[in-house]
């Protein structure tokens, strides 16, 4: 094992702690406005590696990840829906506010979509489940999605750190891959759907 690493692992709690710690960094990253100053994604995928070189088991970080990821959506989401203009009339969002037009824009260029890809791209991951409640998403559908992408988040950021672990640069290399197909995927989607209302408008 590398110097570096035995030096961090006495620096790092160990137990149940440690996965407090991280599934309180996935939750924080999720909030509205303050994910902007936490990099939750990096973090959860450096957990991963370190998984795989002995601090904590994998299962477990997955399981926090994507439980803090969850209920930091939900938490955004409900302050969207019960407090949302308050929130907006704070100095602290009002500096914010580009980020916050940007995930308003996500989110009504793609609807209930923006909830599940706004996960995966970091400057709006906390703002787009804010969005989300104070335009009145409906909970069910909101929940429902929210659930799956915070699930498949915490599988992809430590399992993408576990499973590219043989060195941290090697994580780095497949970090920058997986968001480039995260942003082609979002791409294909949105084409799919301007061809789709193309098509409805030149049957109309």
């Amino acid at each position: 094992m590398e110097t570096w690493l035995q030096q961090l692992f006495t620096w790092l709690p160990s137990g149940v702690a440690y996965y407090l710690l991280i599934g309180l960094i996935a939750f924080l990253e999720s909030l509205v406005a303050i994910g902007l100053l936490v990099p939750g994604s990096t973090i959860c995928v450096f957990a991963g590696f370190l998984a795989l070189h002995g601090q904590g088991e994998i299962v477990y970080l997955i399981l926090v990840s994507s439980c803090g990821a969850f209920l930091g959506d939900f938490a955004s989401y409900a302050l969207g829906a019960r407090v949302g203009p308050q929130v907006m009339a704070t100095g602290y969002m009002q500096k914010r506010v580009k980020a916050y037009r940007k995930a308003e824009l996500f989110f009504i260029e793609h609807g209930g979509k923006s909830v599940f890809f706004g996960r995966f791209f970091g400057p709006v991951r906390g703002f787009v489940p804010f969005v989300a409640g104070f335009s009145q998403m409906s909970p069910g559908p909101f929940t429902s999605i929210a659930l799956i992408s915070a699930i498949l988040w915490g599988l992809a950021y430590p399992g993408l750190g576990y499973l590219a672990g043989a060195s941290w640069q090697n994580v780095q290399r497949w970090s920058g891959r997986f968001s480039l197909l995260i942003l082609a995927v979002l791409g294909i989607v949105c084409l799919v759907v301007i061809l789709r209302r193309r098509k409805r408008a030149f049957r109309d």
